[in-house]
């Protein structure tokens, strides 16, 4: 049985849990600081937020945890036997706990405010996109930060290059769909300002999304992990 919180594991758990509150804080409270800042400069400085929120992350806590700090990629790692097992449930249970907390330190600092701003930071779909298509778009997004997550982690040795692909990617997909969806691929960073704000207009988009663009990105590295290995034995017994 795993333990909540797991004794072995405190040193991970406490990593997730505070990389999932600083990504939701500053994420999130990018999000609302947007709401004074006109035009794609908006979006530029929302993208620029997370992404280099992520790298930060990444250099900081990536030995302890690999900073997953979303549970999609938490997923695509189990899927792909990157991480272990009995990390899987604390993972996610101290990334929720990171993005509610850090949300209600949000609400804490809005406590005055009779309306939240932009619903703590809360995702939405934009007028006139409907649910099924976002869906498909958080699925697609997080298929490539996904992606892109499993290719540092099995591929890329630098903590730096790490960063810079993972937090690259994030930005360049917050540029094409956040004016869409929000561009959550996160399921933690959609549901803790939704919680706090109780704004839950389309929350199963950005559960459902995310977690079907893991699993696809997590076949995709077993398919590709499959075929070196079938490459290798051919040539081995070639050889």
């Amino acid at each position: 049985m795993v333990s909540v919180p797991c004794s072995h594991c405190s040193r991970e758990c406490s990593a997730e849990f505070f990389g999932t509150y600083l990504l939701v804080l500053f994420g999130a409270g990018s999000v609302i600081i947007s709401t004074i800042i006109k035009g794609f400069e908006a979006i530029v400085f929302v993208a620029g937020i997370f992404a280099g929120t992520v790298m930060l992350n990444i250099l900081l806590l990536g030995k302890r945890s690999g900073a997953h700090i979303n549970p999609a990629v938490t997923i695509a790692h189990a899927l792909s036997r990157k991480t272990q097992n009995d990390l899987i449930l604390p993972y996610l249970i101290f990334q929720g706990l990171g993005a509610m907390s850090a949300a209600l330190t949000l609400r804490l600092f809005f406590l005055n405010r009779s309306v939240f701003p932009a619903d703590l930071g809360s995702t939405e779909l934009a007028q006139g996109v409907h649910p099924i298509y976002g869906i498909v778009i958080e699925a697609i997004g997080a298929f490539l930060l996904c992606s892109a997550a499993l290719t540092a982690s099995f591929y890329v040795r630098r903590p730096l290059s790490q960063a810079v692909l993972v937090g690259g990617t994030l930005f360049l997909l917050i540029l094409m769909f956040g004016p869409l969806t929000g561009a959550s691929f996160n399921p933690a960073r959609s549901v803790g300002p939704a919680f706090w704000s109780w704004h839950w207009s389309g929350e199963y988009v950005y559960l459902i999304g995310p977690l079907m663009g893991a699993i696809f990105a997590a076949l995709l590295f077993k398919a590709i992990g499959q075929q070196k290995r079938d490459v290798t034995n051919e040539t081995d017994q070639c050889g």
